[in-house]
């Protein structure tokens, strides 16, 4: 399964992805907090929305677009 960047917001149109809260290749539980992206107005934690194993693609510290693909969880 794909890691999408979600739309934070209505006008939110791309995101720092500040942390990932998991190393590439841990094992995560659905739910399990996954990363944390910075919007204009706050810092939000993402929870894993499935179980399995995490592959990061994209590193933390950068701005990446809504719907970009940040990793996968297999």
């Amino acid at each position: 399964m794909q890691i999408l960047l979600p739309k934070l917001g209505f006008s939110v149109n791309e995101a720092n992805l500040v942390e990932w809260m998991v190393a590439d290749g841990a094992t995560v539980a659905k739910g399990d907090p996954l990363y944390a992206l910075e919007s204009e107005k706050s810092v939000q934690e993402i929870d894993a929305p499935t179980a399995g194993i995490v592959k990061i693609l994209k590193p933390a510290g950068e701005v990446y677009e809504v719907g970009t693909v940040i990793g996968e969880i297999a």
